[in-house]
């Protein structure tokens, strides 16, 4: 059998006093294909560099195959220097014989990145890709790669599947990203509770593995301190114990009690919950023939969109395409250059800023969660102490009082979701929640998601999130084109070719309608336009009495009959709330598109 490339034998690592790694086992073989999961902080970062050699083990013993070319993709990437371009610094470690600028100048092109740019010039997300673009160039014969798929767009995800599926040496992979390890992983390593633990099988069988071997410690968990509470009682009241003091039972007791001070006990799946109160209207926001630019260049076109309470809306395209511009301009944060866009009543907007501007490096955790001061946070509801509720988000009470500059980027993440989950809001504008997150923090955000009441809008790169998420996806072409289609990412591949054709159907219609438009609303649209807001907040007040009527849980004992007509006077209110909304939309839009017309 032929050696591995790379052999860790019994590896600790220390951070400090705290053990990182224990007693670490790791072979890697040639033509490997092996995925590294676990939390934020567990030590996935630093086991690539301690597999590349960038660091040293403190106990134990890593062996490498003498001449081994390893090529690491790091978290932290050196981007050399400032008036360096591209081509320069992704081609500098090739040697003469293996250079090839063809396939230089391919990969750069895939990720978008022009080669004669200055390095200075460059965002981080550019930064990012060009590091990515180096390890690739190299052709090594063991790649390491952390997180590659950050600030990728999903055709450039696609193709750096296709080329890892291709490449003929070993990769060993950290990501989030469920679809590129799903498809691409052959073997798993799981950093949990500072052991490395194997599952010779690809990532799609990881979750039920590793829920087997969370029940079982549980199990023999739950076991040790039944036996640790019969063993003290033992030594407080037993004769045996006073008299003669058993010193070979005594020291079992103190060693099973080693035992749970080393175990860290596997912690409960946190449920986190987010207040979508108030109630947004049925329509929370309404596009209408709205157009965007950037200079000259051209990121939505003619886009009609129509976003009801409860929607789930991915969108998705290329880098660089506007995605970002239009969530944003979705949300009201940003004004159309053309046409008409409105919010819907009582709309409460939380947003994620990819770029985590709204933390404070100098802020502690708990001053983060708690922006009006005090100890405790409320979330739907009910009263929380700040330290209980940064557990919810993996956060040890330790970490409360510490800086968020100690924190990692995955951490920062966490942090983010934490504070913006702590306020009410019905309706939750995402970009790239999922850069840097763990697969046990997805999970938490996928599962605080599905219980949301209100809306999504989504910006992301991960396929498998989008298609657990997503009820709809638009999809920006580049051009200034923005289709919409039912579903996830999968859906949008099943049904692209057909929905294409029937969109633009449908957009010829709608041009032959616009011209047959009058020049102005009528007299009894207006006064039906101006009566609508007062009717609107009418019934949204009887909506509200009738709800807190119908929850209280004696009111159906005490008089059926009348429980009965409240429930369905309900039903009628919120059928008139949802004709009102829509009508006020409609007469909104056509009196700005009717002046827009008169203008021209």
């Amino acid at each position: 059998m032929t050696p591995p490339l790379v052999t860790m034998r019994s590896v600790s690592l220390y951070i400090g006093e705290r053990s990182l790694f224990s007693d670490l086992d790791l072979h890697i073989q040639a033509k490997d294909r092996l995925c590294v999961v676990g939390r934020n902080a567990s030590g996935k970062s630093t086991l690539l560099k301690l597999i590349a050699g960038k660091i040293e083990v403190d106990e134990g013993e890593r062996v490498c195959r003498p001449g081994l070319r390893i090529a690491l993709l790091d978290q932290e990437v050196d981007a050399g220097s400032d008036n360096q371009i591209i081509s320069d610094y992704v081609s500098q470690i090739l040697t003469e014989v293996n250079r090839d600028q063809h396939r230089t100048a391919a990969i750069l092109e895939r990720l978008a990145l022009d080669p004669g740019r200055l390095i200075k010039t460059l965002s981080g997300g550019e930064v990012r890709r060009m590091a990515l673009a180096k390890v690739l160039v190299c052709e090594p014969e063991l790649l390491l790669l952390d997180e590659p798929t950050n600030h990728l767009d999903v055709e450039t995800i696609e193709w750096l599947e296709a080329y890892l599926n291709g490449f003929l040496g070993a990769v060993v992979l950290v990501s989030h990203d469920r679809a590129l390890l799903g498809k691409f992983s052959h073997r798993v390593a799981w950093l949990h509770d500072g052991l490395l633990r194997h599952l010779d099988a690809g990532f799609k069988q990881f979750e039920r593995w590793s829920d087997e071997i969370e029940i079982s410690e549980a199990k023999s968990n739950h076991k040790r301190d039944r036996k640790i509470v019969a063993e003290e009682y033992w030594l407080r009241h037993g004769i045996t114990a006073r008299r003669k003091r058993n010193q070979g039972r005594l020291r079992k007791l103190q060693a099973l009690r080693a035992e749970r001070r080393n175990v860290v006990v596997a912690k409960k799946k946190p449920l986190v919950e987010m207040d979508a109160s108030p109630r947004s209207g049925r329509v929370a926001i309404e596009a209408k023939n709205v157009n965007k630019r950037y200079g000259e260049r051209v990121l939505v076109k003619d886009l009609s969109v129509r976003v009801m309470r409860g929607d789930r809306i991915a969108v998705i395209g290329p880098n660089g395409v506007g995605k970002t511009t239009l969530l944003r301009m979705l949300i009201g944060d940003l004004e159309p250059d053309e046409g008409c866009l409105r919010l819907g009543a009582r709309l409460e907007i939380i947003y994620f800023d990819q770029r985590r501007e709204v933390l404070d490096p100098n802020q502690t955790l708990w001053e983060t969660v708690c922006t009006n001061g005090g100890e405790t946070v409320n979330v739907r509801g009910r009263s929380q102490h700040v330290v209980g509720y940064l557990s919810d988000f993996f956060f040890d009470e330790s970490q409360a009082l510490s800086p968020v500059s100690s924190l990692s980027g995955g951490e920062r993440s966490r942090l983010l979701l934490a504070r913006l989950f702590a306020r009410p809001g019905n309706l939750l504008a995402l970009d790239e929640p999922t850069n840097d997150l763990d697969v046990e923090t997805l999970d938490l955000l996928q599962e605080a998601l599905g219980e949301y009441d209100g809306t999504v809008l989504l910006v992301s790169h991960d396929r498998d999130f989008i298609d657990r998420i997503a009820t709809s996806t638009l999809v920006l072409d580049g051009i200034g084109a923005v289709v919409e289609y039912v579903g996830g990412y999968s859906d949008y591949l099943r049904l692209k070719p057909k929905t294409a054709i029937a969109t633009r159907k449908r957009n010829n219609r709608a041009t032959k309608v616009t011209r047959r438009l009058r020049t102005s609303l009528s007299y009894k649209e207006q006064r039906e336009l101006e009566g609508l807001p007062q009717e609107i907040e009418i019934l949204s007040k009887k909506i509200a009495t009738a709800e807190m009527l119908l929850a209280d849980v004696d009111f159906y004992r005490k008089d059926p009959a009348a429980f009965e007509v409240a429930t369905v006077d309900l039903a009628t209110a919120r059928a008139a709330l949802a004709h009102s909304e829509n009508r006020w939309f409609d007469l909104e839009a056509k009196r700005d598109a009717l002046r827009a017309k008169t203008a021209m």
